[in-house]
């Protein structure tokens, strides 16, 4: 018979090396049964995902139909709620730098009626100033440039006429081609016949033009008063909006939503700021320097680039080809030297302007910039563009920042995924 050593009682110590196995068994059943329990509940979500999905795919028809018409009447609100977050910025500003010794009580209640005000005053202002400042001067130069397109076409055709005397090889290509093959007469009727049924055509679009005005003053009226609405009572939304999430989302969930809207909040008022004031940036630039350099419209194109730029990576290229168009009708040596000049402005604007201004405040490599900008413009336009750059943005500081978690945790031993 086996004793044990401490007691000198016989089969003790097998008896509680049996009961630390068992013990030892339940604790590891019982991690089994979580584990178990876990993998159940992601392939339940999984398999509810993948239904929800061919459900998509099967009546994607009506599901799009759906959402453009719910899309349609929710729009004034949500035009509303993108006008309070831009507006919101410089409020903020003012809150915080100009009425920053506004305390008290009676103080607290006249401070957001006074920055709305101040805000609004400031945007007024700049509307002001573009109006009656930056469009005249524009519709000045489309005149001038409307005279001088009849000159600069017949100028065109005398040096091609001048180039075809010179090259007989051009000219020989030009006398191959069977311009006698065309019948005028059924190319007038066509003309004709497209007119006269053009005429109810474009009656009707007239008043579909018309129709969309006078919604479009509509949703834009909507929009601002629900914008002014979502200003003065933000905090209040603010707070409700936290009860909501408090109410039906579990606590995991609950810091990953906050740390989330936290982060795209930062993420596009900081884009947005920085973009504008990089916009400001370089139309001053091009101003001056085209100024320096006696270049014509220098206005002008500098105002146009400044507000094309507000487009990421494609605006400024888009003001430029129409600043090209208006120097060329004017002269074309000169446009050749505004091309010059607007590389070398753009080299200076992306290298060293753009990533200290915008670059560094997104927090996102130019690939993802770019890549943000393709899809944001081939699925919403110019509007997808803008907002697509702070949404890669936040999606890109989330993944790497779990990304890093992950590998810490990994260095110290602890894997997040059970290895068997």
């Amino acid at each position: 018979m086996i004793h044990c050593a401490v007691t000198g009682r016989p089969n003790v110590c097998r008896g509680a090396a049996t009961k630390r196995q068992i013990q030892y068994g339940s604790k590891e059943r019982k991690q089994n049964m979580e584990f178990s329990r876990e993998k159940l509940k992601q392939i339940r979500r999984l398999m509810i995902l993948a239904a929800f999905l061919v459900l998509m795919i099967l009546y994607s028809e009506k599901v799009f139909f759906g959402a453009a018409f719910l899309f349609g009447i929710l729009k004034p609100f949500l035009y509303g709620g993108a006008i309070a977050f831009v507006l919101n910025i410089p409020m903020r500003a003012v809150e915080n730098k100009w009425l920053k010794g506004w305390n008290g009580k009676a103080s607290d209640k006249l401070k957001r009626p006074v920055s709305m005000v101040i805000t609004l005053v400031l945007i007024a202002l700049v509307l002001a100033i573009v109006v009656g400042v930056v469009l005249p001067q524009m519709a000045l130069t489309i005149s001038e440039i409307g005279k001088k397109i009849p000159a600069f076409i017949q100028k065109m055709m005398e040096e091609f006429g001048k180039l075809t005397r010179e090259d007989s090889m051009l000219a020989d290509q030009l006398n191959q081609l069977d311009l006698k093959g065309i019948n005028w007469n059924d190319l007038l009727e066509n003309i004709m016949y497209f007119m006269r049924n053009g005429a109810g055509n474009m009656l009707g679009s007239t008043f579909n033009v018309a129709g969309s005005i006078i919604s479009g003053v509509v949703n834009t009226a909507i929009a601002f008063v629900f914008a002014l609405y979502i200003l003065a009572q933000k905090e209040k939304l603010a707070s409700q909006a936290g009860r909501l999430i408090n109410a039906y989302l579990p606590a995991r969930v609950r810091r990953k939503v906050r740390k989330a809207g936290a982060l795209l909040d930062r993420n596009f008022s900081n884009f947005i700021a920085g973009q504008c004031l990089e916009a400001l940036i370089l139309g001053v630039m091009f101003i001056v320097s085209m100024s320096i350099f006696r270049m014509p419209y220098a206005f002008t194109v500098g105002a146009l680039i400044a507000v094309t730029s507000l487009i990421p990576i494609v605006g400024a290229f888009t003001g430029c080809a129409v600043g090209t168009f208006l120097i060329l009708v004017n002269d074309p040596l000169q446009a050749l030297w505004f091309l010059i000049l607007f590389f070398v402005l753009q080299q200076i604007e992306g290298n060293l302007i753009y990533p200290r201004v915008v670059g560094n405040s997104v927090g996102l490599p130019s690939i993802w910039v770019l890549m943000a900008v393709s899809i944001g413009g081939s699925l919403f336009g110019v509007t997808g563009m803008l907002v697509f750059i702070p949404l890669m943005s936040t999606g890109y500081a989330l993944i790497r920042e779990n990304v890093n978690r992950r590998e810490v945790l990994a260095e110290k031993g602890v894997h997040l995924w059970r290895e068997k």
